[in-house]
């Protein structure tokens, strides 16, 4: 191949064209621009079921930017294996001027750019990263004292404070189309080449339901409703620009305009308090907690076969759909938790496999927040009731007969544990394990 100088841009968790920062920076570079997606090995590898539904989704979002770039006259240039091994390759085969991209706050992700970064600058190539995947970032939303916000409603009111037009700007790709390198179409790798199948998923359109939005604080606690906008995954995979959606928030819903910036919240943590990474609790006196990890207790769990109708629903719906109501999500990491006494990590480990729009920082997030170790968690008292709390969000059974058919017949299982007994043993040993500290 005949080599010009060219700008790449590499693709990760940003999958669209339109409004993606890195991508507008590498179209105004005055270098014609190569776009990469690299099928990363490391993380694939680790993937025991090779009918991943987030492999999938990527494939399929590749696929359609694919689309775009031909009707331009370009093309996106797929690899599968290892980054290091990749981008010498690329270094060899192309004359890289600079490589653009957006920020990762992931563990490995900021490791692997690190080491990409270092490389790329011995060879005289400038490696740029942008903002994209969040409103705010960093240290762009501190407290008067310049410490980072440990609690969302502080966080939230600054965040909000901060906010101006200029951080919901769109960027106008369009406009620079035409930059694209011309090339002909490389061959983009099916799924099985890259050594998984299709799971037959049908995914979450990419459509803002406006008039849901609007009555997302009457529903949003509804599992038996689509009261939720279901765009978690675009989210997570950038398919969807977060600065589109924080725009009609704004003007829609303030509930739903909250859960956006627990996003970044959640991303924050991650950026102030890297342990987290490790598998601490964030707050490291929760580390002292004796847990009992029966393992019989935590398949039954996984499986969705503890006795209680509302735990065990949200289970089946997530190990056939990939998806899990966010309510439900609340009462089956407590349950798993506080009635079991069993570690969040598992927890948070087996959600990490199954859910379609995984995301550490928020998985993590959620599962500190739920054994009340996490910064700004439910006090480790608090301590959600599965029959209460199907009594208020799921009344009818609507959502429970969906997944559980047998629901009144012999075979399904008694109860697991006593609510009343569970309780007072987690209230212990989170006791016990406090008075340490």
């Amino acid at each position: 191949m005949t080599k010009e100088k060219v700008a790449i841009f590499w693709f990760r968790r940003d999958l669209r064209l339109e409004d993606n920062a890195g991508l507008y920076h590498a179209l105004k570079s005055g270098y014609k621009v190569l776009p990469i997606f690299i099928f990363d090995r490391n993380i694939l590898d680790k993937l025991e079921n090779k009918q991943d539904q987030r492999v999938e989704f990527i494939h399929k979002a590749l696929s359609d930017i694919q689309a775009q770039l031909l009707s331009f006259g370009s093309s996106l240039l797929l690899k599968y294996g290892c980054p290091t091994e990749i981008w010498k390759n690329l270094i060899s085969d192309f004359e890289i001027t600079e490589v653009f991209t957006n920020h990762d706050y992931e563990k490995y992700a900021v490791e692997r750019d690190n080491q990409i970064g270092e490389m790329l600058n011995t060879k005289g190539i400038a490696f740029y990263t942008f903002k994209d995947q969040t409103i705010f970032e960093k240290n762009e939303v501190l407290s008067g004292a310049k410490t980072p916000y440990t609690v969302f409603t502080p966080y939230s009111r600054k965040w909000k404070e901060t906010l101006n037009e200029f951080y919901l700007k769109p960027y106008a790709n369009e406009k620079y189309y035409q930059n694209f390198i011309k090339t002909y179409p490389f061959k983009l790798p099916t799924l099985e080449e890259i050594g998984f199948v299709e799971t037959g998923s049908v995914f979450p359109k990419k459509e803002l339901h406006e008039e849901l939005i609007k009555k997302y604080d009457e529903v949003r606690d509804i599992p038996s409703m689509l009261g939720t906008s279901r765009l978690s995954v675009h989210l997570r995979f950038g398919t969807i620009s977060i600065r589109k959606l924080a725009k009609k928030a704004i003007v829609l819903n303030e509930k739903w305009l909250n859960e956006l910036i627990w996003r970044d919240f959640y991303m924050n943590i991650l950026y102030h308090f890297p342990h987290i990474s490790e598998g601490q609790a964030f707050r490291r006196e929760y580390d002292n907690i004796i847990w009992r990890n029966n393992e019989v207790e935590f398949k039954k769990w996984c499986e969705g076969k503890t006795g209680y109708p509302i735990v065990d629903a949200g289970m089946r719906e997530l190990n056939t759909t990939g998806f899990m109501h966010n309510r439900v999500r609340m009462i089956t990491a407590g349950f798993l938790i506080k009635h079991l006494l069993i570690d969040w990590r598992w927890g948070e480990a087996y959600f990490a496999g199954k859910l379609m729009d995984f995301d550490f920082s928020a998985n993590n997030g959620g599962w500190q927040w739920a054994s009340s170790s996490g910064c700004d968690a439910a006090p480790y008292f608090r301590i959600f009731n599965p029959t209460s709390q199907t009594q208020k969000f799921d009344p009818q059974l609507k959502y429970i007969k969906k997944w559980i058919p047998e629901l009144n017949s012999f075979e399904y299982p008694q109860p697991i544990v006593e609510h009343s007994f569970a309780r007072e043993r987690v209230l212990k040993a989170y006791k016990d394990a406090l008075d340490k500290k």
